[in-house]
């Protein structure tokens, strides 16, 4: 059996590619609930139910409180501890397995939900507080184990479109909640909090991750389409787990994506509280569903343009993705800093009825979305196109996720201060175009990585047909 995956002298493979032969010579072929597609459904659904309802609360603008800067601690608070459970998901996952710490990632997000609306209610911030802190813990290592699942399961010729498949589930979790809300609220043309009824639907949503995260197969159940089988063994030492983890968190690829990741992270708290502070209840329940369906069509539209070949060179769609994402978001931010020049002296609150004002506002909002969702693709595209080990990439994906969400702890605990959104945004441009080199460089390192991992998967090939 030869390795797919070629670490650095010392570190032990963790995965090995075998091909799947029945008794009489002949390859078998793999019952659904073991495929590809099956694994990426269920970490998709369970997307859906936890963090894609998260994401609808968080949608309707900082929770959909009347006060920005309670919900922004609490996420600071969250996210902060998330940054610590992302980082230690390898270990966690080494020990109970994928399907175990997908199922139990998912535990701490009704009781988040849950703090809202006992807030919503009563006024009562305790339970609020708790919800952060449980949530923050479970849904580090959910966060960590969703991305590697996504990145690590697939077959490398469908990574792009298997990881817009899982974030459209997520965004249909927004689109869902963000339905609920605005039907619940369609007639509040005021600032304020949402209805209580919105919670009650979301923490019900949010209960079934638990249930459906025991549908996933652990790595060396999974079959892929080319006959391929994965084994990620676990028991490893604890000692071995830290050098694969830093082996690479120095390699070149991730230091030259860590710009790109803390810039994903740090602008994650401005779209809501931009929303929170300008918008009316019921213009904030429908930027909540609009951003999900903007938000799966970037998503969509990054995954195609790097796996569809409209280009026969992947290394001229990978860098033709790239400017597109350069381009949009460094025109996003540019009217940004615009808009929110204007905003801090003029103080609107705006509403669907006023159709001129609203529409240069709204319209700002969704691009954040358009941007954010483009971004998060191409992320996991390049980390998914760097090893085909789902052991290497839940190490990945808890790198990416851990550095991702001590940004958005410090993004939130900046804006929970509060700050100037216009000094916000400026900081958004400012980070990004400092992003923007090194992620091009990690461009063309994703694709020579990818190249050699072809190569080596078409000598494994031939060498199992001898």
């Amino acid at each position: 059996m030869a390795s797919t995956s070629k670490p650095e002298q010392g570190v032990q493979s963790d995965i090995q590619i075998v091909p799947n032969i029945r008794p009489d010579g002949q390859k078998q072929e793999p019952p659904f609930f073991r495929s590809t597609l099956f694994q990426i459904l269920v970490v998709g659904v369970c997307a859906f139910c936890a963090p894609g309802i998260w994401s609808a609360m968080n949608g309707l603008g900082v929770g959909g409180s009347e006060s920005p800067d309670l919900v922004n601690a609490a996420n600071a608070l969250l996210y902060a501890l998330m940054t610590v459970t992302c980082f230690a998901g390898p270990w966690l996952t080494n020990i109970i397995g994928f399907r175990w710490t997908l199922a139990l990632g998912s535990i701490g997000y009704p009781l988040y939900a849950a703090g809202l609306y006992l807030n919503n209610r009563t006024g009562a911030t305790w339970l609020v507080y708790l919800g952060s802190v449980t949530c923050g813990i479970s849904a580090g290592f959910f966060w960590s184990v969703e991305g590697a699942i996504a990145t690590g399961y697939p077959e490398q010729h469908k990574r792009g479109r298997y990881i817009a498949t899982w974030f459209t589930f997520r965004n249909f979790g927004n689109i869902i909640g963000g339905a609920v809300s605005l039907g619940i609220n369609h007639n509040a043309n005021h600032r304020g909090q949402v209805g209580w009824q919105t919670y009650s639907a979301f923490i019900a949503i949010q209960c079934l991750g638990l249930v459906f995260g025991f549908f996933l197969s652990n790595p060396e159940k999974v079959q892929r389409d080319d006959h391929t089988k994965l084994e990620a063994p676990r028991g490893i030492h604890w000692r071995e787990e830290a050098t694969a983890m830093w082996r690479l968190a120095r390699s070149r690829s991730i230091l030259l994506l860590v710009p790109l990741f803390w810039y994903f992270g740090w602008i994650q708290a401005y779209p809501g509280t931009y929303l929170e502070t300008y918008f009316t209840v019921r213009a904030r329940a429908l930027g909540s569903f609009m951003s999900a369906v903007v938000g799966t069509i970037a998503t969509w539209l990054g995954g195609s343009l790097v796996d569809l070949p409209w280009h026969k060179s992947r290394k001229a769609r990978a860098v033709a993705t790239f400017i597109l994402i350069a381009l949009l978001n460094s025109a996003t931010w540019i009217w940004a800093v615009i808009i929110q020049d204007e905003y801090r002296r003029t103080k609107p609150v705006l509403d669907w009825s006023d159709h001129s004002a609203f529409g240069r506002g709204f319209g700002l909002y969704l691009f954040e979305r358009i941007s954010l969702g483009l971004v998060e693709n191409y992320i996991y595209w390049c980390i998914g196109n760097l090893s085909d080990s789902p052991g290497d990439q839940i190490r990945y994906s808890s790198l990416l996720r851990g550095i991702e969400t001590a940004g958005v702890a410090v993004g939130f605990g900046v804006q929970a201060v509060p700050t100037a959104l216009i000094v916000t945004a400026s900081i958004n441009l400012a980070l990004w175009f400092l992003a923007l080199p090194f992620s091009y460089y990690a461009t063309l390192q994703v694709v020579r990585k990818f190249q050699k991992l072809i190569r080596d998967h078409q000598g494994l090939e031939e060498e199992s047909e001898e």
